[in-house]
């Protein structure tokens, strides 16, 4: 599908992987998002034939890196699923976008978040399926709000907490990318949590 999926291309790499530091959003993003919040006619039929291809990659990213089969009716409903999140709560998490990354890279981490909850239900519908090293939570808060507080992390630490809190690696893939032993994980994000909390005003502290 053409549009935002142009953008990642056929390569394993996602907006915000390598480049965290992307260019703010373009005014042709910041008006589709506000004309969606807005309801203006034909925005949401725009937005979703702009970036439904870009769902769809991330459905499949996630599929693949998990080793689990996806089904294009099984991609579809993951797609559906990442659409309805963007509307629930009268659109909350498109006024929620602040505009200080694309927005290719502000839905590529909502996607990623709401495939692995889908294919983690879909895992455990399938006896024998499960990692039992699996621990697909969500990310802590808002990627913005997070990334803002990781200046006051070590480099080790700021690690852990993108790898598990804004991508939604499970501890056997941070294990397996960061060479640390699997039960060493919680315990040092746990101390990285603690580490965010103090140092984030109170109405804004990481979640667990």
């Amino acid at each position: 599908m053409a549009g935002a999926a142009d953008r990642v291309g056929t390569s394993d790499s996602e907006p915000g992987d390598s480049d965290r530091t992307a260019a703010a959003v373009s005014p042709e993003d910041a008006a589709l998002v506000n004309a969606c919040i807005a309801g203006a006619p034909g925005a949401w039929d725009a937005f979703v034939a702009q970036f439904a291809g870009l769902l769809a990659h991330v459905a499949d990213r996630s599929a693949r890196q998990r080793g689990l089969p996806l089904s294009v009716g099984d991609r579809d409903d993951i797609v559906a699923e990442v659409l309805l999140q963007l509307l629930r709560d009268d659109a909350a998490a498109l006024r929620a976008f602040a505009g200080r990354s694309s927005l290719a890279t502000y839905l590529t981490v909502i996607a990623r978040r709401v495939a692995v909850r889908q294919l983690c239900r879909r895992s455990e519908a399938a006896p024998g399926a499960v990692d039992a090293t699996h621990d697909p939570r969500p990310a802590v808060r808002d990627r913005e709000e997070v990334e803002a507080l990781l200046g006051h992390l070590d480099a080790d630490e700021a690690r852990l907490v993108r790898l598990h809190h804004l991508e939604a690696r499970s501890y056997g893939e941070i294990s397996r990318l960061t060479g640390l032993p699997l039960g060493s994980i919680g315990p040092a994000l746990s101390r990285a949590r603690e580490k965010m909390r103090a140092a984030a005003p109170e109405d804004q502290s990481p979640s667990r």
